[in-house]
């Protein structure tokens, strides 16, 4: 049986759907390899969130080929989706695969193995216009105590930076039934902590049409909180209420330790969704809510569907719910038309909030989006000079969040043992997501244990007694 070896670019959702696809490739009987040896067939799970992601996707397909020009490339999704023409010309990619179609990868690469011609072809479908969730099931991961679950693809949001949309297609949400029994089948690997994830979460279910889904959903709800709050959720928008209904169901699951919600939109955290996952002991007090910008007027011109003030608000929502939750972000900097008075209000803004960690980007062009044509665009030497400020704040916001756990009992999730300076230590994460390391001799993976923060093991890592 040949050799195959993957490489995945991009979000989780990409790392979750080449899981599935190395799953699939491995029944078959396949022997997996690690990308940098030789190969008979490359994998490549291609993204194109940015002109680098197109550029790094083409790196490693012509790496590939350079390692072995024998071997099958295979190009999978994002960055196919969108750049169908210079896939068309590359003669590094043997297979193109876009969106919708991966879970037919292994297939498609049988056929093109018994096909004596081995002409390049393409598997791409207009994935604008599909109302299809690409159902796929993950037996096991490489992460051996955590799990990314994907819930949905696609977004209708259409910032004006983002291609994404055009590369995913429109929101198609996953049937509930397939979600618990996916986790069910992994809780029963050991698996304890579950990450909701999707392209734009937030939206789960708004394009759910059968009524007996929402029925069923509504009744899980209806069973488990207060009437008051269930309703205040629904009056926000079948979205929201289809998304906490789904967390609600997974909460009852057996063997389910922790639930970790992926990236949110503020608008989702009304009164009745902070108050009802804050009741709901399973829920990991980690929440990662985008932002983009602080500046009303630069949120205006990416087309994001909220303000700092809705922001904000959500943000107290959830202080007021949880203890001390710690609440991450992503900021871009440098966007077009950003004066020095809009990004001092943006680094104002991410002062008051006082985040736990925030990803700061410079503005990078996307060609065929909307920002990419606008007038304004910010000098790249003022783009690093505003990023590297904000760095400095998170790198301090940071390190005061993290010290404010040491003298208090915490319970962490440990995932791996390494040699540190000559010294064994388990690594693990708190249900926060605050990195801690415990000094022993002993396998802590796959336990969840408490024990004293003594200190600080670094600036970004606790040390446990």
């Amino acid at each position: 049986m040949k050799n195959v070896a993957f490489h995945n670019l991009g979000c989780k959702v990409n790392s979750y759907e080449l899981d599935v696809v190395q799953q699939n490739f491995a029944e078959k009987g396949y022997k997996i390899v690690p990308f940098d040896q030789n190969a008979d067939i490359y994998i490549i799970n291609t993204c194109t969130v940015t002109n680098i992601a197109d550029r790094k996707s083409r790196q490693m397909l012509h790496q590939a080929k350079k390692r072995n020009p024998e071997a099958i490339v295979v190009a999978l999704g994002c960055y196919v989706q969108t750049g169908k023409e210079t896939v068309e010309t590359d003669p590094c990619i043997d297979l193109a695969i876009g969106n919708n179609k991966k879970k037919d990868t292994v297939e498609i690469v049988e056929a093109y193995l018994a096909d004596c011609k081995k002409e390049k072809t393409e598997h791409i479908i207009d994935i604008n216009h599909t109302d299809e969730y690409e159902e796929m099931t993950l037996q096991a991961t490489g992460e051996h105590t955590r799990a990314y679950i994907k819930i949905q693809d696609g977004c209708n949001q259409f910032c004006t930076y983002c291609i994404i949309p055009f590369a995913r297609g429109r929101v198609r949400s996953r049937m509930p039934e397939d979600i618990c029994s996916e986790i069910a089948g992994l809780v029963k690997k050991g698996y304890k902590e579950f990450v909701l994830t999707g392209i734009h979460i937030s939206s789960y279910g708004v394009d759910f049409s059968d009524e007996s889904v929402r029925k069923s959903l509504e009744e899980e709800r209806m069973q488990t909180v207060k009437e008051e709050a269930a309703n205040d959720a629904a009056r926000y928008g079948k979205g929201t209420s289809l998304l906490l209904e789904l967390i609600l169901r997974i909460h009852k699951m057996d063997g389910v330790e922790r639930i970790r919600l992926g990236s949110l939109e503020p608008q989702i955290v009304t009164e009745g969704f902070a108050q009802t996952i804050g009741a709901l002991p399973k829920i990991c007090p980690h929440f990662h809510l985008s932002l983009q910008s602080g500046c009303d007027e630069t949120l205006k011109r990416m087309n994001r569907h909220y303000n700092t003030e809705q922001f904000a608000e959500g943000v107290r929502r959830l202080r007021q719910y949880f203890d001390k939750p710690a609440i991450t972000t992503d900021v871009i900097v440098g966007f077009p038309g950003e004066t020095e008075e809009e990004f001092a209000l943006t680094e104002a803004f991410l002062k008051e909030i006082d985040f736990f960690e925030m990803h700061i980007f410079p503005y990078s062009i996307r060609k065929g989006t909307v920002a990419a044509g606008m007038k304004n665009q910010v000098d790249g030497e003022v783009k690093k000079q505003r990023s590297h400020c904000l760095l400095e704040l998170e790198k301090q916001q940071s390190k005061v969040y993290r010290e404010q756990f040491v003298g208090c009992e915490e319970t962490v999730l440990f995932e791996e043992s390494k040699q540190i300076d000559g010294r064994s230590y388990a690594i693990g994460h708190t249900a926060r997501y605050v990195k801690v390391v415990k000094e022993t001799e002993e396998d802590l993976s796959g336990k969840m244990v408490s024990g004293k923060i003594a200190g600080m093991f670094c600036d970004e890592i606790l040390l446990m007694e």
